[in-house]
């Protein structure tokens, strides 16, 4: 198995944790360590807050710095249940330019498989990006 199929089959697995008891709408996502074939995997977890709700992608950043500090990726994948299925929201794809290229590849799947690679500045090509974090 491919590590793209691998991060998607993880990807549809960790949709299935989701806690989503407001909008019932559920997302899985996995992103590729770059140089490693570590994934990592995240859900969305909503709040009777709404802002305090994390989605799946900014989830798997914050993990990623818990357990590897500023980590590269090669890849995401994003799994939800609609027909096209869904990018991650603008919100998330602020957070993916601050920590990923303009040319990483985003695959977006539905239940059955992935169904479209976008690269992050399809996806937000007018990002925030006036600050520059410290190395």
């Amino acid at each position: 198995m491919d590590l793209v199929q691998k991060a998607y089959t993880l990807a549809l697995t960790a949709r299935e944790n989701a806690y989503a008891p407001y909008s019932h709408f559920r997302v899985g996502a996995a992103f590729k360590l770059k140089d490693s074939d570590q994934i990592i995997t995240g859900c969305n977890v909503e709040n009777a807050s709404f802002g305090a709700t994390i989605c799946a992608e900014r989830g798997i950043i914050m993990k990623s710095f818990a357990d590897y500090g500023k980590a590269e990726f090669d890849f995401a994948v994003v799994v939800t249940k609609d027909d096209p299925p869904a990018p991650p929201c603008a919100l998330c794809l602020q957070v993916l330019a601050e920590f990923c290229g303009p040319d990483f590849p985003i695959h977006i799947a539905d239940l059955e498989g992935i169904k479209k690679t976008l690269c992050l500045k399809e996806l937000i090509p007018h990002s925030f990006t006036a600050f520059t974090p410290e190395e």
